[in-house]
């Protein structure tokens, strides 16, 4: 019956109450999920998987405010291969924080916890205490049109697993990203600087050139889907940033991708 009168009411054969065709008020909030595939994890120039591929996928909760919250995982491989663990093969985020703009200028205000499950070796072979991985930071991140500035705080003891006391180290990173007019094309481009207290044979900074394309441009079943291309490359210090079977975490290497967004 009610289709049989919207139709109508289309047709102007039938009057309907102005209340029968108000809108549902839109819910504050928002759920969002997203799965991806990568070559290669690198994160902040320095590859997470010795080279190897990578799955991931998250999930975020956003309120019309501008809290959020999300969780993230991948697989990772220094774990073992560079930090000594017995076991461990998995990085699990948890972030949460409050983004919204003062004009044309946004801003993000956070913290995010880095969690990497797995089994610690007590001691490594000069016999000393292996710091942990696992990393706690705090982050203020401001951008305008298409630049962003990011400042990452560490707040735990060991950081990624440089420490002790590394409390205090920070990473800031600037990054652009631009549109191709509606081609569905992004052009990207990133520098940042990984600064640790206390360890300064770890300090490095990374730099990269991308390249993403949606693939929604080319009809429904693309929409959501996202492919890319990346070349990233450091000045790390290879004698600090060399894994155990000899490979180097931090040199110049190119990347593809492709993600999905629910």
């Amino acid at each position: 019956m009610k289709k049989l009168v919207h139709t109508l009411a289309l047709a102007g054969l039938v009057g309907v109450p102005a209340f029968a065709m108000a809108d549902e008020p839109a819910s504050p909030h928002t759920l969002s999920a997203n799965v991806g595939l990568v070559s290669n994890y690198v994160f902040r120039g320095i590859s997470q998987t010795g080279g190897e591929a990578a799955i991931q996928g998250g999930f975020d909760y956003t309120h019309s405010s501008g809290f959020y919250l999300g969780t993230w995982g991948s697989n990772v491989g220094w774990l073992t291969e560079f930090q000594g663990y017995d076991s461990g093969s998995m990085e699990l985020d948890l972030y949460g924080g409050y983004r919204h703009h003062i004009g044309p200028v946004s801003y993000d205000v956070g913290a995010i916890r880095y969690m990497y499950p797995g089994s610690k070796n007590n001691t490594n072979p000069a016999n000393t205490t292996l710091p942990g991985a696992w990393t706690s930071e705090a982050y203020l991140a401001a951008g305008w049109k298409w630049f962003t500035a990011r400042y990452s705080y560490a707040l735990s003891d060991s950081v990624f697993g440089v420490g002790p006391n590394a409390n205090g180290s920070y990473y800031f990173d600037l990054s652009g990203n631009l549109p191709v007019g509606e081609t569905g094309l992004t052009l990207g481009a990133h520098w940042g600087t990984f600064h640790f207290r206390n360890v300064s044979a770890a300090n490095y900074d990374d730099w990269k050139i991308s390249a993403t394309y949606d693939m929604g441009k080319l009809g429904k079943l693309g929409d959501g889907v996202t492919l890319g291309v990346a070349y990233t490359d450091t000045n790390a210090d290879k004698g600090f940033w060399t894994q155990g079977n000899g490979e180097y975490l931090g040199k110049g290497t190119t990347t593809v991708s492709i993600s999905k967004a629910f």
